[in-house]
């Protein structure tokens, strides 16, 4: 424990020391974009194929990394370890395709030994270096410098600071692709179906909300008696209120409900219109149901009435609904 104990101060202090060089190495980098960025972008948009990102050691699992998210929002990326292509894996790449090679020395062994049959194949090729005037970075056809002023390791020999501006260059070509394209959210959902977060951006109002003989509904002329009944029939916590045409004017609610017992009101002479909260915050029955929570955490509410373009009442939901569906 006192071993723990007096390790601390120096612990922490070389920690700091690793995120401030890491974060110093990815702003310089942010200042030295250009034309070269710009110029990759433009390759990867022309691709007719696929984006194959390739590297060895480190630098193969920041292109790893590199794949998945190009793959997750919207430019198909695939991983191909220079060593395996060397030995069959080659047959993959088209001179439809785009290869980025990562290496920040620009003299990996394993990529320079497939970059010529990539160039005869006729795949563009973009390279991803710490050293402008090397092997790798001179064969591309464009090169992005990701060089760093040292890396966080104090020895200096362990890629840390490289790894990370070579990791952030990646997810800058992959937003800026993303933007691009104009990849949306439901185009992300389509990608991630599986739990909560496709859960979150696949599933509309209409999916969950309480619609039909489950509505809790009643007219601008009914008595606060009459909205306590539907409000307890229905089991949403509020009712609301509409006219002749079921356009909404109001909502009356659980606290509403509270209001009414303070101000003594008679439930049974007097209108619910007199004592409903009028214009109400309402959503259409085509939002994405994680933008009723956001509205819901905002105003402080846990219901919500839907309506469609008239704004007639079409359907109604609640803090519950949305727990059960498990957008939240």
């Amino acid at each position: 424990m006192s071993k723990h104990i007096s390790a601390a101060p120096r612990a922490l202090d070389l920690a700091r020391e690793v995120l401030n060089i890491e974060a110093a190495a990815v702003q310089t980098l942010a200042t030295r974009l250009g034309d070269d960025f710009l110029h990759a972008l433009d390759v990867i948009l022309r691709c007719e194929g696929r984006v194959i990102v390739s590297g060895m050691g480190k630098s193969g699992h920041i292109a790893r990394k590199i794949a998945a998210t190009m793959s997750s929002t919207g430019t198909p990326a695939y991983f191909v370890h220079p060593g395996d292509a060397s030995h069959g894996d080659l047959g993959m790449i088209t001179s439809e395709d785009v290869i980025i090679a990562l290496s920040y020395s620009g003299e990996s062994q394993e990529l320079m030994t497939i970059v010529p049959v990539i160039k005869r194949q006729g795949a563009k090729l973009i390279s991803v270096t710490g050293s402008p005037s090397s092997s790798l970075a001179k064969a591309a056809d464009v090169h992005l410098n990701a060089a760093v002023d040292k890396e966080a390791c104090p020895m200096g020999l362990a890629p840390t600071a490289s790894t990370t501006a070579a990791l952030a260059l990646g997810d800058a070509l992959a937003v800026a692709l993303l933007d691009a394209k104009g990849f949306g959210a439901e185009d992300f959902a389509r990608s991630h179906p599986g739990g909560s977060l496709g859960r979150r951006l696949l599933t509309h109002v209409r999916d969950i909300m309480r619609s039909g003989e489950r509505l809790p509904m009643v007219r601008e002329d009914a008595m606060l008696s009459d909205a306590i009944l539907e409000i307890s029939r229905k089991g949403v916590g509020m009712t609301a209120i509409v006219d002749a045409g079921q356009h909404v004017l109001g909502i009356y609610t659980d606290g509403d409900l509270r209001r009414t017992l303070e101000r003594k009101m008679d439930f049974n002479t007097t209108p619910v219109r007199s004592a409903m909260s009028a214009n109400p915050r309402c959503i259409g029955p085509d939002n994405l149901a994680a933008e009723v929570v956001q509205i819901m955490e905002q105003y402080n509410i846990n219901q919500m009435l839907v309506v469609d373009e008239q704004h007639r009442l079409v359907g109604a939901l609640n803090m519950h609904d949305l727990l059960h569906a498990k957008v939240i």
